[in-house]
């Protein structure tokens, strides 16, 4: 038979049980509670977070655009008008993108998370997912780009008039492909993966003179429209295989590419090599006429990248591929986009004259085979990419440290034996 407890027995039994059913409930609506309650505000001003807000945010709107800056930098100081009067047009998209800032000087943590490493930063989270956004920073720019990046991956032009409303956007940072007559499964796969380099479009309806604008006299076809560069070039196909691929991966860049920090990063994502044309000055007319005859070499060789740089414009970039003090100007190498170029015997240097035929040269010694490697260092290459030079300074600088040891012994040793004497 159980013992029969008194009234205190039973209350100091209890006591662990209304302790737990108090507790219990806390703990069940503390974990995320503060993400749940919060709530991001969406009347268009520019919403500043912190550590303890920050993932909240993410999660409670599909489309957040984040400036990560410090209160030091001035470039943030200049963005900041503009954010201010891009924020209500984006909330008030039909599909809004709310702005928010967040000081990544203060708090370090999420700048470190974001791997944010300069001020400003620009993200577009994309239902939680971040992108750097590298784009213009004026407000209308900004705008137009952004309502870009939230936009269907391929869009559908139901006239001739919703075609030049779309085209006459001052879009800077994309370009457009236009599909006029294709079927819509061919480009949608490249409309998602290119989403954010390029404006997929379907023209259901087009007039004769659309096909004179944008130059096309048959269907389908897939036009590309370059409006930074003024480039323009058109496909007829075969839209399949490798084709449609390389015809879409190639028209991202311009023709002849000027290179500089923004075509730098443009050139990761094409596996091609590049012909690189240092000038003494682009915008000089000798270097003028000379790029013209790139683009038409460009043209006909699409298995190779075309790009050009001024020594001028880009001191720093030029110095591992010219010698200023050895080497004249024009001159042509094949660069592989990171540590090794190529020149081809005898047919650097362009000289005064016929460029054309020089370039032709190149290219076929280029293919043959007539080449020889160097490093961006200006140096040859040699076993495991190693320079002897390096290896030469080490040895000697290994060498001077024995010595300076070995002397310091020497000079210790020596008021010993005078003592001893």
């Amino acid at each position: 038979m159980a013992p029969v407890m008194d009234k205190p027995q039973q209350l100091r039994r209890l006591i662990p049980l209304i302790a737990l059913a108090l507790v219990l409930p806390a703990c069940l609506t503390s974990g995320g509670g503060d993400q749940a309650s919060f709530q991001i505000p969406r009347d268009g001003s520019v919403v500043e977070l912190d550590e303890g807000n920050f993932e909240a945010s993410v999660a409670a709107v599909d489309y957040l655009f984040v400036d990560f800056h410090a209160p030091w930098c001035g470039h943030c100081k200049r963005l900041a008008p503009q954010l201010d009067e891009a924020a209500p047009v984006l909330a008030g998209l039909s599909t809004p993108i709310v702005v928010a800032k967040v000081n990544a000087e203060k708090y370090k943590k999420l700048g470190s998370k974001y791997g944010v490493d300069g001020f400003p930063t620009l993200m577009l989270f994309d239902h939680g997912v971040p992108t750097e956004y590298t784009g213009s920073r004026k407000a209308g720019l900004l705008i137009e780009s952004l309502k870009k990046l939230v936009a269907p991956h391929v869009s559908v032009l139901e006239s001739t008039q919703q075609s030049k409303v779309l085209f006459s956007k001052p879009v800077q940072i994309f370009h457009y492909l236009l599909d006029l007559g294709v079927d819509e499964s061919s480009i949608a796969e490249y409309g998602a993966r290119y989403k954010k380099k390029a404006w997929f479009s379907i023209a259901k309806d087009f007039s004769e003179d659309m096909m004179a604008v944008y130059d096309f006299d048959k269907i389908p076809a897939l036009v590309s429209l370059n409006t930074k560069y003024n480039e323009q070039s058109v496909f007829y196909g075969p839209f399949e295989g490798t084709f449609l691929h390389d015809f879409i991966q190639q028209s991202l860049l311009p023709i002849t590419v000027p290179i500089n920090a923004e075509t730098l990063k443009m050139l990761k994502d094409d596996d091609r090599k590049v012909v690189l044309t240092v000038l003494e000055d682009e915008f000089d007319e000798t270097s003028t006429q000379l790029i013209k005859v790139l683009r038409s070499a460009a043209n006909a060789n699409h298995d190779l990248v075309f790009g050009y740089v001024g020594v001028k414009q880009w001191e720093e970039f030029t110095e591992p591929f010219h010698d200023s003090k050895t080497s004249q100007l024009p001159k042509m190498i094949v660069w592989d986009k990171d540590e090794e170029y190529e020149v081809v015997e005898g047919s650097g240097n362009l000289q005064e004259g016929d460029h054309g035929s020089q370039i032709s040269r190149f290219l076929e010694g280029y293919r043959a085979g007539r080449t020889a490697k160097k490093s961006v260092g200006g140096r040859t290459l040699t076993l495991l990419g190693v320079n002897a030079l390096y290896i030469l300074l080490f040895l000697v600088a290994v060498l001077i440290v024995l010595m300076f040891f070995s002397g310091q012994g020497e000079e210790d040793r020596q008021p010993t034996r005078a003592h001893q004497e």
